[in-house]
């Protein structure tokens, strides 16, 4: 389609296992509403599914060969599954050798987004590795980064988006981007200041309390003008930032947050939040970088 020339792609990594599209079904549709490229990477290091050696240890040769086609055979899948999902989106396919997370960066410089799905914190252990992919892409990336969960999640009657906010330009990046997500979609957002009590408590917590439904209030000013379509709820929620947000996102189509900030849980994105975040979402969770980090 000739509208998407020069225009940068929404970037999705190819999950090897057919069963598992969720994430490149998101991102086909992602790339249908927002009218951009979709372009499919298949980053890997060691043949993919369907490989098995002819017998003995496999030369590099074998092994090279091997990466090669069983990578060719994954692209042309998963690029046949987007094609008949939306057959006018223009997508094309890359293979490179390569860790995931670095490859996946690479692409990043030039994506409007990338999508990856949650295999890589499927186990506990990999969160706290440098085998994870989702944390070291979303500290570096000067793009969005979209995790999508494996099962799809079961939306309420009117749809509608999580945004996290702390009061710092981060955040109000993320607030931008979850008002266009619900534009684009037809859906309502909501906006949550989660208020996290400090151990040793606080003077006055009422005056901490209406301090943050001032800078709520302050983040989203302005931006209902600008998408007065959207139906917005915005409320100061009290508990801890991981509990709340995942309950939040039980329902929602994503989840969206910025990727640092000057306290709050944007603040410790890359932190403990972070990874309950990412883990126990219920939904996609979209992390935002500030224009000054891109």
């Amino acid at each position: 389609m000739t509208h998407t020339q020069g225009r940068k792609p929404i970037v999705v990594g190819v999950d090897p296992d057919p069963g598992k599209r969720t994430a490149l079904a998101w991102a086909a549709d992602e790339a249908t509403r927002r009218r951009l490229p979709l372009l499919l990477v298949l980053a890997q290091n060691v043949p993919t599914l369907g490989y098995r050696p002819t017998g003995g240890r496999p030369s590099w040769e074998e092994w090279n060969k091997a990466l090669h086609t069983t990578g060719d055979r994954v692209l042309k899948e998963a690029v046949a599954f987007v094609e008949s999902r939306h057959p006018r989106v223009r997508v094309s396919g890359l293979l490179a050798e390569g860790h995931p997370a670095w490859v996946l960066r690479e692409q990043a410089q030039n994506a409007t987004e990338v999508v990856l799905d949650c295999w890589h914190l499927s186990a506990l252990q990999e969160v706290f590795t440098t085998a994870s992919v989702a944390l070291p892409l979303i500290a570096h990336a000067p793009c969005p980064v979209v995790v999508v969960p494996y099962s799809e999640h079961i939306t309420q009657q009117q749809p509608y988006f999580v945004v996290g906010v702390d009061g710092s330009p981060r955040s109000a990046a993320a607030v931008d981007f979850a008002f266009d997500e619900a534009a684009l979609r037809g859906a309502a957002l909501r906006a949550l200041f989660v208020w996290h009590p400090p151990r040793l408590g606080v003077l006055d917590e009422d005056a901490a309390l209406q301090e943050c439904r001032r800078l709520l209030s302050e983040t989203v000013a302005g931006r209902t003008a600008a998408h007065p379509e959207v139906e917005l709820h915005h409320e100061v929620v009290r508990g801890h930032p991981v509990q709340v947000l995942a309950k939040a996102s039980e329902h929602a189509l994503g989840l969206v947050v910025g990727t640092r900030g000057h306290g709050g849980f944007t603040g410790m994105l890359l932190g403990s939040v972070s990874q309950g975040v990412l883990q126990h979402a219920r939904c996609p969770v979209i992390t935002v970088p500030h224009a000054h980090d891109r």
